[in-house]
C-alpha cells in the first residue's frame, strides 16, 4: 500500500534521484532580451524546464518566449510579487531557479549556484550582484541598495549583503512554505526576512551583473519603489518584531512628552503653578499613548512568536532532500 502511494507521488522518491529543476523568469516587457535569456539558461541547464511568467506585457514578450521554447504562463495582477506568488503556487520541481528576464544575470554560474544549494544542504542561494555600478545609470540605485542593506542588517540581522538580487535558487520546501505577501519589487526583501525570521539556511555567491541593452528599459522607479521598500521594512518589522517596533514608538512618545513637560515641571517647582494646562494635558496623553503602545507590543510579540512557530512547522513539514548520497 505504501509503495503504491509513493509511486503516485513524483516527489516521494529516493534522495539519489536527479532533481527536477525549474528555471522561472518573471517578465514585463522584455521582448528585447527574453529570447537570449531563455537560450542562455537552456545551454547552462539543458535538462531544466524553462518557465516564463508574463505580467501583462504590452510588447510581444510572451510570443517570443514561446517561440524560444519556454513554457509561457501569465499573471494578470500587476507586480512582481504577484508573479512570484503564482510561480511558487503553480510550478512543481525539486529545485527552483528564479531570474529576471532583462539579461543582466549570468546564466553560466547557474550550475554552480545549484551545486552550492545541494552540497551545503541550504534552502536558498542568492547570486549577489557584483559590478553593479559599472552602468552609470545605476549609481543612484547602487547607493540606495547599500543604504537599504544596512537598514535591513540593523532590523533583521546581517544574513544577507544583497537583499534585492533577482537571481536566486530555492529548495522545494522553501517555495511551497513561503507566505508571499508583497505585490511588487519588495518581494525579494520579504524572502530575506522570511529566512532571517525562521533561521532558514542560506548562502550567497557573487555573480557578474551585466548592463541592459540600449533598447531595454528598467522597470525600477527610484523614489516610489524606495518608499515602498521602506514601507515593507516597517510592515515586516511590525509583524516579526512587534515588541521592538511598538516599544520604539512608545519611547518616542515618552521623549516628546518629556520635552513638553520639562518647562512645566521647572515652573511648578519655582512657583507652585502650572501655567500652560493644555500642554500638561498633552504631555500626560502622550505618556498614556506610550504605555498603550508598549502593552500592544508585548501582546503582539506573543502572537508573533506563535506565528513564527506555525510558519516553521509548515516549512519543516516538507522533507529536506540529501543530494550528496
Amino acid at each position: 500500500m505504501r509503495r503504491a502511494f509513493e509511486g503516485s507521488n513524483p516527489y516521494a522518491q529516493s534522495d539519489a534521484a536527479e532533481p527536477r529543476i525549474a528555471v522561472t523568469i518573471p517578465c514585463y516587457n522584455e521582448a528585447v532580451t527574453i529570447a537570449k535569456v531563455i537560450a542562455d539558461f537552456k545551454a547552462a541547464l539543458p535538462d531544466a524546464d524553462i518557465y516564463v511568467f508574463d505580467n501583462n506585457s504590452t510588447d510581444n514578450t510572451a510570443q517570443i518566449a514561446r517561440d524560444a521554447g519556454a513554457i509561457v504562463r501569465s499573471e494578470r495582477r500587476q507586480g512582481k510579487g504577484h508573479v512570484v506568488r503564482r510561480i511558487f503556487s503553480d510550478v512543481e520541481a525539486d529545485i527552483y531557479l528564479m531570474v529576471d528576464g532583462d539579461d543582466t544575470y549570468d546564466a553560466t554560474v547557474a550550475n554552480t549556484l545549484i551545486e552550492l544549494l545541494k552540497r551545503n544542504h541550504v534552502d536558498m542561494v542568492v547570486g549577489t550582484r557584483a559590478d553593479v555600478t559599472k552602468d552609470a545609470g545605476r549609481e543612484g540605485h547602487a547607493f540606495g541598495n547599500k543604504i537599504f542593506n544596512k537598514i535591513y542588517g540593523r532590523l533583521f540581522g546581517k544574513q544577507f549583503s544583497d537583499i534585492f538580487s533577482g537571481y536566486r535558487i530555492f529548495s522545494r520546501r522553501f517555495v511551497k512554505s513561503f507566505p508571499a505577501v508583497s505585490s511588487g519589487f519588495e518581494i525579494e526583501t520579504e524572502m530575506s526576512v522570511h529566512c532571517s525570521q525562521l533561521g532558514i539556511s542560506t548562502l550567497e555567491r557573487p555573480t557578474h551583473y551585466g548592463v541592459r541593452p540600449d533598447d531595454s528599459h528598467s522597470k525600477l522607479r527610484t523614489f516610489s519603489d524606495g518608499f515602498r521598500i521602506l514601507g515593507m521594512f516597517a510592515m515586516l518589522a511590525k509583524e516579526t518584531r512587534p515588541a521592538a517596533f511598538f516599544g520604539a514608538i512608545g519611547l518616542a512618545l515618552v521623549a516628546l512628552a518629556g520635552i513638553l513637560a520639562a518647562p512645566l515641571v521647572l515652573t511648578y517647582f519655582e512657583t507652585g503653578l502650572v501655567p500652560r494646562f493644555p500642554t500638561a494635558i498633552l504631555a500626560t496623553s502622550l505618556v498614556m499613548m506610550a504605555s498603550i503602545s508598549a502593552v500592544c507590543g508585548l501582546i503582539l510579540d506573543s502572537l508573533a512568536r506563535a506565528r513564527t512557530e506555525a510558519k516553521r512547522s509548515v516549512f519543516l513539514s516538507y522533507p529536506a532532500r540529501d543530494w550528496t548520497r
